[in-house]
């Protein structure tokens, strides 16, 4: 069946495309606060293996929205790990300390990177795309991800 929304074909694909990049940098960015949720050692564990949980419970939400957004514009959502790591921006973790400060910083960069590129696509999904749900789509998760920036920030101060 036709899918009549007012998105041409051609811009459909083109932001089913890039929204699957956003998907594999979350779904790596919630892999990776997993493993700091699962791992992180010291002193302040309990509240720090708390507040991963919290943080790895949001991503799955935007994992999940991501997907059917690219749903929504009629196409597949990648899901495989192997198209994940090919899509992604994030770079697998350097672990060699398990403590919290360690795990804030790393999540802290991967978050920063996934902001300025959902920065970089608000313009073009709404004007070169002719897109504006999902260029107000991915200005919400800019938003989620600011909040997050600004938690961890302040955990390292």
């Amino acid at each position: 069946m036709e899918i009549n929304i007012g998105i041409n074909e051609k811009n459909r694909q083109s932001v089913a495309f890039e929204l699957s990049k956003i998907l594999a940098d979350e779904f790596v960015l919630f892999t990776k606060t997993k493993n700091a949720h699962w791992n992180v050692e010291g002193v302040d564990f309990y509240d720090k293996h708390k507040f991963f949980e919290e943080q790895a419970n949001q991503l799955n939400d935007s994992v999940d929205s991501i997907a059917e957004r690219i749903r929504t514009l009629g196409h597949i959502a990648p899901a495989s790990l192997k198209s994940y790591l090919q899509l992604t921006q994030l770079a697998e973790p350097k672990q060699s300390k398990y403590d919290s400060q360690s795990f804030i910083k790393e999540l802290l960069s991967d978050n920063e990177t996934i902001i300025n590129h959902l920065r970089k696509n608000i313009n073009i999904f709404a004007n070169d795309y002719e897109d504006l749900g999902t260029s107000d789509f991915i200005a919400g998760l800019m938003q989620d991800h600011e909040k997050t920036t600004w938690f961890l920030r302040t955990l390292l101060k």
